[in-house]
């Protein structure tokens, strides 16, 4: 019997800074909102139509606190990981539930001027216009 793949990769820009946590366990907790986007030309008006899709992405430990110092809003990230669903009450004790994407891996990818997590060194190679971007 098969076990299954439960994968997921993103690239797409963070939507907001990472809000950061620390568990009581004192493990860091990292959520981040990614943004990933398609764009078509509509068929029957000819013009350029855009979907923007929002993703939950969670990070723990070291990795959390990595994203919480480096990451800034509106910078693209590369994400890997895989889907998680998750139940609480919150206070009103009301059953929530969720389903976010459990970061395994991530890299930053820079735009010119951006910094990176190697001690702020500018990217390497330029970056493509968001107008060049397929997503």
């Amino acid at each position: 019997m098969s076990r299954g793949i439960n994968t997921v990769i993103l690239v797409g820009n963070l939507g907001a800074d990472p809000e950061s946590r620390t568990m009581p366990s004192g493990s860091a907790v990292t959520n981040i909102r990614v943004a990933t986007s398609e764009s078509w030309k509509d068929k029957n008006t000819g013009e350029r139509r855009e979907k923007t899709e929002w993703h939950r992405v969670v990070m723990y430990g070291r990795m959390a606190e990595t994203a919480n110092e480096y990451m800034k809003k509106g910078q693209m990230v590369y994400i890997e990981g895989r889907l998680q669903t998750r139940e609480w009450e919150d206070k009103n004790q009301v059953k929530r539930k969720t389903t976010e994407i459990r970061c395994d891996n991530f890299t930053m990818l820079g735009r010119r001027g951006d910094t990176n997590a190697k001690g702020g060194e500018k990217p390497s190679a330029p970056a493509a216009d968001d107008d060049d971007l397929p997503f």
